[in-house]
């Protein structure tokens, strides 16, 4: 039991060092927010609270996934090197992929309720 402990220990210092040092994952945290409060207020269904608690967890793990890639790759090298580079970029790519995605699923949930309250 006493592993598990300390796993769960590391994993919120984890989460802790992700909200204490990474402007983004604040930023996805408020949306995510925001958009928690949106779905309570619009009375989302029960498929699609499970689409946005899945958008908004994929969220947060691709962010940190990408918080750990750049600081394993500032780890290996600090000069500049053209595969670090790209290892940076498509990280990167990858959560601007995710986040418009996400923006799609968000809307997909909510400019028809939205919608339908002023019809």
């Amino acid at each position: 039991m006493r592993i598990h402990t300390i796993s769960f220990r590391h994993a919120w210092d984890g989460i802790w060092h992700a909200w204490i040092s990474q402007p983004n994952f604040r930023v996805h945290l408020t949306f995510a927010g925001l958009a928690i409060i949106l779905a309570i207020l619009l009375k989302l269904d029960y498929w699609e609270w499970i689409a946005l608690t899945m958008t908004i967890t994929l969220g947060l793990v691709v962010e940190m996934i990408n918080t750990a890639l750049e600081f394993v790759v500032d780890l290996v090298t600090t000069e500049w090197k053209i595969s670090a580079k790209i290892a940076k970029d498509v990280s990167a790519g990858a959560m601007l992929i995710y986040a418009i995605g996400s923006v799609l699923v968000g809307a997909l949930l909510f400019i028809p309720k939205i919608l339908w309250l002023y019809t």
